[in-house]
């Protein structure tokens, strides 16, 4: 485990319910071929004019893989202060929902659904629904994501909060 760090926020600094807006990012034609080309090499995502003509989506569409990528950097720079982050523990409930295009412009969205302290090893899971949407307000992509963040102290101790009715990362 990492230095314990004096500032930024910490596992029990998080309470169920907490909304953040993650900011935008608008998706180019550019960087979709670019990241394609090395990571999902698909012509849907790589050839223009295939994509146009012989796809599905009537043209080129990012790689899912790609727009997660993008969900992600908007949780990271979209946070208002440093968190003190261990790890990440997972992904769940992943679902892509409809195509990203060139030139969309995409927000995200996160809320905490379920913060599990461990003072025993001075950390915490904090669980978050996650979102991104395009400029027309549709999900583009759902997930929750979970991440290990170190503790203060152990004063917190036992305190674990859920969001009724909502599933959470195990």
């Amino acid at each position: 485990m990492t230095a314990q760090a004096t500032d930024g926020r910490h596992a029990e600094d998080f309470t169920v319910g907490e909304e953040c807006d993650l900011g935008t990012y608008e998706v180019t034609e550019q960087e979709v071929i670019a990241f394609a080309s090395h990571w999902d090499p698909q012509d849907i995502h790589i050839d223009p004019g295939h994509a146009e003509t012989g796809g599905r989506y009537g043209g080129l569409i990012a790689s899912g893989l790609h727009t997660l990528a993008i969900l992600q950097r908007l949780q990271v720079l979209g946070r208002r202060e440093h968190w003190n982050v261990i790890a990440g523990q997972g992904i769940d409930r992943l679902r892509f929902r409809r195509p990203v295009r060139p030139g969309d412009v995409l927000s995200g969205h996160s809320r905490v659904i379920d913060v599990r302290l461990e003072p025993e090893w001075r950390r915490g899971l904090v669980v978050f629904d996650v979102r991104a949407l395009n400029q027309e307000g549709k999900e583009v992509l759902t997930m929750e994501m979970a991440a290990y963040l170190e503790m203060r102290s152990e004063a917190t101790a036992g305190r674990r909060e859920r969001v009724p009715g909502q599933q959470a990362g195990k």
